[in-house]
Protein backbone atom coordinates (compact mmCIF):
# COMPACT_ATOMS: atom_id res chain seq x y z
CA UNK A 1 0.00 0.00 0.00
CA UNK A 2 1.15 3.52 -0.90
CA UNK A 3 1.63 5.89 2.16
CA UNK A 4 -1.89 7.65 3.12
CA UNK A 5 -2.27 11.33 1.50
CA UNK A 6 -2.57 13.85 3.89
CA UNK A 7 -5.49 16.05 3.15
CA UNK A 8 -4.82 18.46 6.65
CA UNK A 9 -4.41 17.53 10.39
CA UNK A 10 -7.14 15.71 11.19
CA UNK A 11 -7.30 13.35 8.15
CA UNK A 12 -5.53 11.46 5.54
CA UNK A 13 -6.99 9.42 2.58
CA UNK A 14 -5.46 6.14 1.55
CA UNK A 15 -6.56 2.73 -0.51
CA UNK A 16 -7.41 -0.61 0.39
CA UNK A 17 -5.27 -1.65 3.74
CA UNK A 18 -4.07 -4.87 4.50
CA UNK A 19 -4.49 -6.64 8.77
CA UNK A 20 -0.76 -5.88 8.71
CA UNK A 21 -0.63 -2.25 8.30
CA UNK A 22 -3.11 -1.58 11.40
CA UNK A 23 -0.75 -1.75 13.95
CA UNK A 24 1.91 0.39 12.02
CA UNK A 25 -1.52 3.23 11.53
CA UNK A 26 -1.49 3.21 15.27
CA UNK A 27 2.51 3.91 15.30
CA UNK A 28 2.25 6.36 12.99
CA UNK A 29 -0.26 8.48 15.22
CA UNK A 30 -4.05 7.68 13.57
CA UNK A 31 -6.36 7.41 16.22
CA UNK A 32 -9.39 6.37 14.27
CA UNK A 33 -10.18 4.52 10.82
CA UNK A 34 -13.07 5.14 9.07
CA UNK A 35 -13.50 2.30 6.44
CA UNK A 36 -15.65 3.43 3.21
CA UNK A 37 -15.09 0.48 1.06
CA UNK A 38 -17.91 -1.94 1.05
CA UNK A 39 -17.23 -5.63 2.01
CA UNK A 40 -16.57 -8.00 -1.28
CA UNK A 41 -16.25 -5.48 -3.69
CA UNK A 42 -13.36 -7.51 -5.07
CA UNK A 43 -12.37 -10.86 -4.58
CA UNK A 44 -9.80 -11.49 -1.34
CA UNK A 45 -10.20 -7.99 0.45
CA UNK A 46 -9.93 -7.61 4.31
CA UNK A 47 -13.53 -7.52 5.20
CA UNK A 48 -14.62 -4.76 7.68
CA UNK A 49 -15.28 -7.27 10.78
CA UNK A 50 -11.44 -8.31 10.61
CA UNK A 51 -10.08 -5.30 10.07
CA UNK A 52 -11.96 -3.82 12.87
CA UNK A 53 -11.34 -6.30 15.58
CA UNK A 54 -7.44 -5.78 14.56
CA UNK A 55 -8.03 -1.65 14.99
CA UNK A 56 -9.61 -2.60 18.18
CA UNK A 57 -6.74 -4.79 19.57
CA UNK A 58 -4.08 -2.02 18.34
CA UNK A 59 -6.22 0.30 20.45
CA UNK A 60 -7.81 2.34 17.42
CA UNK A 61 -11.38 3.37 16.78
CA UNK A 62 -12.85 2.18 13.87
CA UNK A 63 -15.82 3.31 11.55
CA UNK A 64 -17.72 0.84 8.60
CA UNK A 65 -19.44 3.10 6.32
CA UNK A 66 -19.75 1.46 3.35
CA UNK A 67 -20.27 3.74 0.07
CA UNK A 68 -20.85 2.96 -3.45
CA UNK A 69 -19.92 5.83 -5.16
CA UNK A 70 -22.52 6.05 -7.81
CA UNK A 71 -25.14 5.64 -5.43
CA UNK A 72 -23.83 8.69 -2.98
CA UNK A 73 -26.73 10.11 -0.97
CA UNK A 74 -26.99 13.59 0.97
CA UNK A 75 -27.70 10.91 4.13
CA UNK A 76 -23.90 9.80 2.97
CA UNK A 77 -22.31 13.01 2.74
CA UNK A 78 -23.87 13.94 6.01
CA UNK A 79 -22.62 10.75 8.05
CA UNK A 80 -19.63 11.07 7.11
CA UNK A 81 -19.46 14.43 7.91
CA UNK A 82 -20.76 13.57 11.16
CA UNK A 83 -17.89 11.00 11.77
CA UNK A 84 -15.29 13.53 10.97
CA UNK A 85 -16.81 15.81 13.35
CA UNK A 86 -17.04 13.36 15.94
CA UNK A 87 -14.38 10.73 15.48
CA UNK A 88 -10.89 10.84 17.35
CA UNK A 89 -8.14 12.43 14.97
CA UNK A 90 -6.20 12.08 13.18
CA UNK A 91 -8.84 10.22 10.91
CA UNK A 92 -7.39 7.90 8.25
CA UNK A 93 -10.10 6.88 5.42
CA UNK A 94 -9.51 4.34 2.93
CA UNK A 95 -11.74 2.86 0.04
CA UNK A 96 -10.19 1.00 -2.86
CA UNK A 97 -7.98 3.55 -4.20
CA UNK A 98 -8.82 6.72 -1.48
CA UNK A 99 -10.10 8.81 -4.60
CA UNK A 100 -14.05 7.41 -2.90
CA UNK A 101 -12.86 8.95 1.04
CA UNK A 102 -11.90 12.17 -0.83
CA UNK A 103 -14.37 12.30 -3.12
CA UNK A 104 -16.29 12.17 0.48
CA UNK A 105 -14.92 14.61 2.21
CA UNK A 106 -14.64 17.20 -0.97
CA UNK A 107 -18.31 16.51 -0.83
CA UNK A 108 -19.02 17.25 2.88
CA UNK A 109 -17.05 20.94 1.98
CA UNK A 110 -18.78 21.83 -0.68
CA UNK A 111 -22.62 20.54 0.72
CA UNK A 112 -21.47 22.43 4.35
CA UNK A 113 -18.99 24.70 3.78
CA UNK A 114 -19.90 25.99 0.79
CA UNK A 115 -16.58 25.59 -0.99
CA UNK A 116 -16.17 26.28 -5.03
CA UNK A 117 -16.62 22.25 -6.20
CA UNK A 118 -13.89 23.26 -8.66
CA UNK A 119 -11.13 24.94 -6.18
CA UNK A 120 -11.76 21.15 -4.43
CA UNK A 121 -11.12 19.36 -7.66
CA UNK A 122 -7.90 21.19 -8.29
CA UNK A 123 -6.81 20.92 -4.77
CA UNK A 124 -7.37 17.06 -5.12
CA UNK A 125 -5.90 16.67 -8.33
CA UNK A 126 -2.88 18.07 -6.53
CA UNK A 127 -2.59 15.41 -4.12
CA UNK A 128 -3.14 12.63 -6.89
CA UNK A 129 -7.19 12.23 -6.50
CA UNK A 130 -9.58 12.65 -9.92
CA UNK A 131 -12.61 14.16 -8.41
CA UNK A 132 -14.09 15.60 -11.61
CA UNK A 133 -17.52 14.11 -10.92
CA UNK A 134 -17.72 16.11 -7.87
CA UNK A 135 -19.83 18.86 -9.38
CA UNK A 136 -22.43 16.01 -10.63
CA UNK A 137 -22.56 14.65 -7.44
CA UNK A 138 -23.09 17.86 -5.70
CA UNK A 139 -25.70 18.93 -7.82
CA UNK A 140 -27.72 15.38 -7.11
CA UNK A 141 -27.35 15.67 -3.41
CA UNK A 142 -28.13 19.29 -3.70
CA UNK A 143 -31.20 18.36 -5.18
CA UNK A 144 -32.21 15.86 -2.27
CA UNK A 145 -33.14 18.78 -0.49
Amino acid sequence: MAAPTKINDQLSVTGQIALAEIAQFKKDGFVTIINQRPDDEEPGQLNHQAAEAEAKKQGLDYRYQPIVTPAISRKDVVEFKNLLGSEGKPILAHCRSGTRCYLMYALTRAVFDGESPMALVAEAAAKGYDIRALPMFLERIEAEK
